[in-house]
C-alpha cells in the first residue's frame, strides 16, 4: 500500500489555519496529477477522496463562506471536520450536516448558487437548485472548488442521534470574520465507527489519539 498523503501541522495553528494548510498541500499534490475520471462518490474505502478528481482544486472555503453569508446553519462532518480537529490525512471533499428545517432552504439555495454548484440526488440524477431539493434526506453537490454530501438527520443514521450532534457542534472563527461549525471530536468518532469503512476506522483511531 502506498503512503497516504498527509500534511504536518504546526501545533500552534488554529483549526482554520490547519484546514488552509491542508488545502495548500492538496493543491501541491494534485496540481499536475492526471485526471482519473473518478468523483468523490467513487472514492475508495481505503484511500478516500484524495485519490479522486474531486481533490483537484479542492478548496472548501468559498462554500463555507457562502453558507455563512446566506445565514445557513450547517456543520462540517467527515474529514474536513477531522482536519479541524488536527487530523493529518488530506481529503478532496466537503461533507455537511444541517437540521433539515425547510425554513433554511432559501439560505441554502443562495449559498450554493453563489458558488455555481449543481445538485444530484443519491442516485446521481440532477436535481434543480431550488428549496425543494433540500427536502431530500441527502443531496450531493458539485462546484468548481468543492463537492460532497449535504445531509440531514432524516438520512438513516442507525442508532446515532445526529440532531443532537448538530446542536452541540463547535464553532471556530478567524480574523476576517469567517465562522465554521463542525462536529465535536467524540461525535465525529461515533459517526466514523458507525460507518465502519477502513478509512473511517483509521481516522477514528487517529482522532482518539489526538
Amino acid at each position: 500500500m502506498r503512503p497516504r498523503p498527509v500534511v504536518m501541522f504546526d501545533t500552534r495553528m488554529s483549526p482554520l489555519e490547519s484546514l488552509r494548510q491542508a488545502v495548500v498541500r492538496t493543491s501541491e499534490l494534485t496540481r499536475d496529477r492526471p485526471a482519473t475520471g473518478l468523483s468523490h462518490d467513487d472514492a475508495d474505502d481505503q484511500a478516500g477522496t484524495i485519490d479522486t478528481d474531486s481533490a483537484r482544486g479542492f478548496d472548501p472555503f468559498p462554500l463555507l463562506r457562502a453558507l455563512q453569508t446566506a445565514g445557513a446553519r450547517v456543520a462540517a462532518i467527515g474529514q474536513v471536520a477531522g482536519i479541524l480537529h488536527g487530523s493529518q490525512e488530506l481529503t478532496g471533499d466537503l461533507d455537511l450536516l444541517w437540521d433539515g428545517d425547510p425554513g433554511q432552504s432559501s439560505a441554502l439555495v443562495q449559498a450554493f448558487t453563489a458558488v455555481g454548484a449543481h445538485l444530484l440526488d443519491d442516485d446521481r440524477q440532477p436535481v434543480s437548485l431550488a428549496p425543494s431539493a433540500f427536502l431530500l434526506p441527502k443531496v450531493q453537490f458539485e462546484s468548481a472548488t468543492a463537492s460532497g454530501d449535504l445531509c440531514t438527520p432524516e438520512l438513516p443514521w442507525g442508532s446515532l442521534d445526529v440532531r443532537e450532534f448538530l446542536s452541540r457542534a463547535l464553532t471556530v472563527s478567524d480574523v476576517d470574520g469567517l465562522e465554521v461549525h463542525y462536529l465535536r471530536r467524540a461525535d465525529l468518532v461515533s459517526m466514523r465507527r458507525a460507518v465502519g469503512r477502513p478509512k473511517d476506522l483509521r481516522r477514528a483511531a487517529e482522532l482518539e489519539l489526538l
